[in-house]
């Protein structure tokens, strides 16, 4: 259950202002249809972060469990500064429009979360925490806590929200979980 909170914490807070939170914002505000925009995100979130946590449970196999450690470790403190740098999203990203409201946004959203930041996290959480199910669930819930609200009340809650202090949160968090994975210590949170 651990991987499951943790997942969605951090999820959610990254995902804050990220370029796909962005591109719901844009997509909301464009379609002004909510309902087929969040089923699409939900979708395309689901494969995509279930490749990136198919990925992340295959890394141990291939790694010496004190290689995974650095990489783990180094992996996280990398997250912790990338969550900081603020993300814009392009007007070409948010175009595509012969797939309809749905097909547009879960085309255009898979796309854009390719290499984002909460598909790496989901990459490495699923490496830490070897609990593919939870972690995929848990990414995804994280996504869709701060995507549907984005899609429903876009931007009355953009205004109100401190974006900069939920990426410290959120940057607090990964660190914490890189210094530990490297110090090789916290036995109880599975390093």
């Amino acid at each position: 259950m651990e991987a499951l909170f943790i997942s969605t914490g951090v999820v959610a807070l990254a995902e804050i202002g990220d370029k796909t939170q962005l591109l719901a914002f844009i997509l909301a505000a464009r379609y002004k249809r909510p309902w087929p925009i969040i089923l699409a995100i939900f979708i395309a979130t689901l494969v995509n972060h279930g490749l990136a946590g198919a990925i992340g449970a295959w890394v141990p196999a291939l790694l010496d469990p004190e290689i995974l450690r650095w990489v783990l470790g180094v992996s996280f403190l990398a997250m912790a500064v990338w969550i900081l740098i603020p993300d814009k999203i392009d007007d070409a990203e948010a175009s595509r429009t012969r797939f309809g409201v749905f097909g547009t946004t879960l085309v255009t959203f898979f796309l854009a979360e390719m290499g984002d930041k909460t598909q790496i996290a989901t990459v490495a959480l699923a490496a830490k925490y070897q609990e593919f199910w939870w972690v995929v669930i848990g990414t995804t819930l994280g996504m869709m806590l701060a995507n549907a609200p984005a899609v429903l009340f876009g931007e009355r809650i953009a205004r109100r929200l401190p974006t900069q202090l939920v990426h410290r949160i959120a940057a607090c968090i990964f660190a914490v979980l890189g210094v530990l994975a490297l110090l090789g210590g916290a036995q109880s949170l599975g390093f």
